[in-house]
């Protein structure tokens, strides 16, 4: 079963360690940086990665407004700039084994190397497409 796990900048209840990035010390990045890289290394090991990255804040909406206009818009509604720091893809046996990761993932360290205790969204694939009532 895979699940994309989000990692919010804001939008799920505040962390306990909620220091935004952009105020910690250079060395609390790298800390951070070295755990994020050392658990996709374990989990490639384990053949339960699939794929993660880390997110810039740039970004903009676009959708379909017929023929040859598709708008380009920064709002109203909130961003996933704003929201969404990154994002992992894992493969796992169980939705338990999935829990479990994301626990260990939101333990990543911030500022003061303390772990952050960050909120995690977890999200199966859809496996099928839905039923359509006929």
């Amino acid at each position: 079963m895979k699940y994309l796990l989000l990692k919010h900048y804001r939008g799920a209840p505040e962390s306990v360690n909620s220091a935004p990035m952009d105020q910690w010390t250079p060395d609390e990045i790298s800390a951070h940086m070295q755990f994020m890289h050392g658990f996709a290394r374990r989990l490639e090991g384990t053949g339960e990665f699939v794929d993660g990255q880390a997110l810039a804040p740039e970004g903009t909406f676009v959708r379909y407004d017929g023929e040859g206009r598709p708008p380009v818009t920064d709002g109203p509604f909130a961003e996933t700039k704003d929201l969404i720091a990154g994002w992992m893809v894992i493969d796992v046996d169980s939705y338990d084994r999935a829990i479990e990761l994301a626990g260990e993932l939101s333990a990543a360290p911030g500022a003061g190397g303390k772990p952050i205790h960050e909120w995690l969204e977890v999200r199966p694939f859809l496996t099928a497409p839905p039923n359509a009532a006929e």
